[in-house]
């Protein structure tokens, strides 16, 4: 008798929301074994049930950068690789392993993000912008704007 698999549902991935970057650089941070796109690729099925392809993950600056840095850190431990065992101790083990590669990414997208802050402060001294200017709080936002104009396609009858 031939039995088949069902295959999971896969559908085309739509854009990469801040939320799915998010998902990814996290199982990014606990990834354990050989990384390459190809199994980066199959992870997100498995989690978010979209497939993205390769350009479209290394497009955003932060999967990009969390891949190429967890690539990295497992090319560095490989040699002070410790037996997976099981129980408490190597669940904290692990947990340990990947608090700590979330950490590494964080403190670079930190850098990074300084980076920029130096770039656009340069930027705005250039300009003639002061710090004081910089620093005015955002306009508030008039939420009751719409409301004349609601009323007023209601009246008329207009949608």
């Amino acid at each position: 008798m031939n039995t088949l698999r069902k295959k999971p549902v896969v559908r085309r991935g739509k854009n990469l929301t801040d939320d799915a970057i998010e998902q990814i650089v996290r199982l990014l941070d606990g990834w354990e074994g050989k990384l390459t796109w190809e199994t980066l690729i199959a992870a997100i099925v498995t989690r978010l049930h979209c497939e993205y392809t390769r350009q479209a993950l290394h497009k955003h600056e932060r999967i990009r950068a969390a891949y190429t840095l967890r690539k990295e850190s497992l090319a560095g431990h490989r040699d002070a690789a410790v037996s997976r065992g099981s129980g408490p101790l190597a669940d904290a083990m692990a947990r340990i392993a990947r608090l700590e590669a979330e950490n590494q990414r964080l403190e670079a997208e930190n850098q990074r993000l300084l980076e920029q802050f130096v770039v656009w402060a340069y930027n705005a001294h250039t300009r003639g912008l002061d710090k004081e200017f910089l620093s005015q709080p955002l306009p508030r936002v008039n939420r009751d704007q719409t409301a004349p104009l609601k009323l007023a396609k209601k009246a008329t009858g207009k949608r």
